[in-house]
C-alpha cells in the first residue's frame, strides 16, 4: 500500500484493515483507518482491539467520539 495514501472509504477498508494487522500502515493512515472505523461505526463491531484502539486515540486526543480528527495535534506529533 502507498505509505501516503490516506483516504479510507467502503472499497479499500478492508485493504487497511489487513496492512494494520500486518503491521505495515503509518502512524497517519492508521489514524485515518480509526478515524473511518468511529465514524462508520464499525471500531465497535470488531474484535475488541479496535474498539480499545479507538477509545485510546480518542482519550489521547487525535479524535473525537465522532471520529474527526485533530489536524493540529496530528501535525505536531506525527512527522508525515
Amino acid at each position: 500500500m502507498n505509505k501516503t495514501k490516506t483516504e479510507v472509504n467502503d472499497e479499500n477498508r478492508v485493504d487497511y484493515i489487513m496492512e494494520y494487522e500486518l503491521g505495515y500502515l503509518s502512524d497517519i493512515q492508521t489514524l485515518h483507518l480509526f478515524s473511518n472505523l468511529v465514524k462508520t461505526g464499525m471500531a465497535w463491531g470488531l474484535q475488541g482491539h479496535y474498539g480499545r484502539q479507538a477509545n485510546a486515540l480518542i482519550e489521547a486526543g487525535y479524535m473525537d467520539t465522532k471520529g474527526v480528527l485533530n489536524q493540529e495535534l496530528i501535525e505536531e506529533k506525527i512527522i508525515i
